[in-house]
């Protein structure tokens, strides 16, 4: 399990517990889209009648909702979600400082950490100009793409190559269309200016600022960003929030006990 308590496919399946993991496996086709029992089925790779009795198991704990819609997440899992949330003390000091980042900027407000080798949001405000992005809480995205990612990795050049090969080969098109050394290139200037930057690397026309947060023990423990699309991201605004977003990591870094040494 990674740190946010979501099942790792590589993770080898402990002795007698298989059910549980066929369950998870459920929960997990549905919030990737399966709405039936045939696209759950193919999703799992389960039998149908396996499928059909850990769904109604799912559907009575509330785990998932079975309606017009056919089935969705339930509010067990909602619940759940925002008892996790809350439990770790990153989005709860976040937040305000967040708010204030995003009545300052006027754009789209990221916060992520790592999870099993990816992205994964912990809150987004949107911003009040252009185009909504499909980033959402909870949604993950590969590390080397996402600004936010990038951030993440500053402190992390001996896993560049690694990860971008990784996600390069999942990917339709490479985390940096110049290749291996360009990336590389950038993760070293960002990583000298303690920032990061998307150039349309995760979505189209989307741009953004990011930098890292740290604990009291120094090590990275998640990112923060703006985002916009490019006509109110050009270059030098980009170079210009620089310092306005590391500024508001700092603040979280300090409310978690960082102090630069």
């Amino acid at each position: 399990m990674g740190q946010w308590g979501v099942a790792n496919p590589t993770y080898d399946i402990p002795p007698g517990t298989q059910t549980l993991a066929r369950g998870l496996a459920v929960v997990r086709a549905v919030s990737d889209g399966a709405q039936d029992l045939r696209a759950v089925v193919e999703s799992t790779g389960l039998g149908r009648s396996t499928a059909h009795r850990l769904v109604q198991l799912l559907v009575h704990e509330g785990y998932l909702r079975s309606g017009s819609r056919g089935y969705t997440l339930g509010p067990t899992l909602i619940e759940l979600g925002f008892k996790a949330l809350h439990g770790n003390p990153l989005p709860v000091v976040a937040r305000p400082i967040l708010e204030e980042l995003s009545a300052h900027v006027h754009d789209t407000v990221h916060l992520a950490v790592e999870d099993g080798g990816s992205v994964l949001y912990l809150d987004k405000l949107p911003g009040s100009r252009g185009a909504e992005m499909r980033s959402r809480i909870g949604h993950r995205m590969p590390l080397t793409r996402a600004g936010v990612g990038k951030a993440l990795l500053l402190d992390s050049a001996d896993r560049w190559d690694a990860l971008y090969e990784s996600d390069a080969a999942q990917g339709a098109r490479p985390p940096s269309p110049r290749g291996l050394a360009d990336f590389r290139a950038r993760m070293e200037d960002y990583a000298r200016r303690g920032a990061a930057m998307d150039l349309e690397d995760n979505e189209p026309g989307i741009r953004c600022v990011a930098a890292p947060v740290r604990d009291a023990s120094c090590a990275i423990v998640g990112a923060i960003s703006v985002s916009a699309t490019s006509p109110y991201m050009p270059d030098e605004r980009m170079r210009g929030l620089v310092p306005v977003v590391c500024r508001a990591a700092g603040r979280i870094s300090a409310a978690l006990g960082y102090r630069e040494i």
